[in-house]
């Protein structure tokens, strides 16, 4: 009896061992794949100031037309088509072969393309009014540009947000209400005992691209809603749903939404200022005439990447802080530390995460805390 008792718990450790160093190799896979598209990012905006390349693009745009916004139109699409073409090996790589390869897909290959068409398309609607709306506030303010061009980011900001849960993601994903009568009444419950007011509880096709479980919470104003994948509905307990939509709560109880839009408008405004002040100051060496310029677009967009590049560690410090408030929350408020633990270790097996990264790696990249340290903090949490 102990003989076999001992040999399933060396069976179970050797698999649970496997299964890390499977989660470990797709987790590395993919940051090398990020930084290879990071890499290749700015590689292109380099090679295109530093060898004229920015220039001759331009006086192709205005081969075909003298008007400068139509102009500007064809500059970027020529450049985007040449992005594209470049970026998308790695693309299909990361985002279709490498999640089959590690089971975690359930995308066909015409799915993948219709997704990525339909995105395609609305980046297409979304984006070129918003260029036309950046030249044209570049063209018109002057040195000021960068604080209309906050102040316009910040409106689109909310507008899209009021807008993504009820307009944009209806796009790719069916949303309903929940049906299981059951886990409707526990959610509710826990809302009515929290005080906690929602416009909906919805669930939504997941698992027609992947395997992957997830939950959010999404939308402003009377767009607020929480949505659960039914890769996570189909695959955890009642009790471990609760959990996990305790955690979403604790976003919308903790106004984590507003708060996080709050940070990223000050760091935005702070990075259009300096990326204003350096943008000019070298547009001369680059042999530019002024900051309206085509061809010296690609030296704005440089220095906003690279300061984006700098302050994602500022984000997810803020991003970390307000994952250990929702999961306080939950489990202040679910009282159930076992499905608390169980929902997090299904979480890290269904999606293939790694428990323990690299703590360099957490710090600079990570938007939540590893599961290994939540499932520790809810091991010593005092109820």
């Amino acid at each position: 009896m102990e003989d076999s008792l001992s040999s399933q718990i060396k069976i179970s450790e050797t698999v649970s061992a496997e299964k890390s160093a499977l989660a470990k190799k797709y987790a590395k896979t993919n940051q090398l794949l990020s930084l290879t598209e990071t890499v290749i990012f700015f590689a292109a905006i380099v090679i295109l100031l530093f060898t004229g390349l920015s220039k001759k693009i331009e006086a192709v745009a205005y081969g075909f037309t003298s008007n400068d916004y139509f102009a500007l139109l064809i500059f970027f699409g020529i450049i985007g088509i040449a992005e594209g073409i470049i970026s998308f090996p790695i693309g299909f790589y990361t985002d279709y072969i490498l999640e089959h390869r590690y089971g975690l897909s359930n995308q066909t290959l015409k799915g993948y393309f219709t997704e990525k068409l339909k995105g395609l398309l609305l980046g297409l609607i979304l984006g070129v009014p918003l260029i036309f709306a950046f030249y044209y506030i570049l063209h018109t303010f002057g040195s000021n540009w960068w604080i209309v061009l906050g102040v316009f980011m910040f409106f689109v900001s909310v507008i899209i947000g009021r807008l993504a849960p009820t307009l944009i993601m209806p796009l790719f994903y069916k949303f309903k209400p929940i049906e299981n009568e059951s886990l409707k009444e526990r959610i509710l419950a826990l809302c009515l005992k929290t005080g906690v007011k929602i416009q909906g509880i919805f669930t939504f096709d997941m698992s027609k691209n992947t395997k992957k479980a997830n939950a959010a919470f999404t939308g402003i104003g009377k767009s607020k809603r929480i949505i659960l994948g039914d890769t996570l509905i189909n695959n955890f307990s009642e009790s471990e749903i609760e959990t996990v939509f305790a955690h979403e709560m604790g976003h919308y109880t903790k106004k984590h939404i507003l708060k996080l839009m709050t940070v990223s408008t000050l760091l935005s405004f702070a990075g259009l200022f300096i990326t204003a002040e350096l943008y000019q100051a070298s547009l001369s060496y680059f042999n530019f005439e002024s900051i309206t310029q085509i061809a010296a677009l690609p030296l704005l967009f440089l220095y906003l990447s690279l300061y984006g590049l700098i302050t994602t560690p500022i984000s997810n410090i803020q991003s970390r802080k307000y994952e250990w408030e929702a999961d306080t929350y939950a489990l202040q408020t679910t009282m159930d530390r076992d499905s608390f633990i169980s929902s997090m270790e299904k979480l890290a097996d269904q999606n293939l995460s790694d428990k323990t990264p690299n703590k360099v790696i957490e710090y600079l990249f990570h938007s939540h805390p590893s599961i290994e340290k939540r499932i520790q903090f809810a091991r010593d949490f005092k109820f």
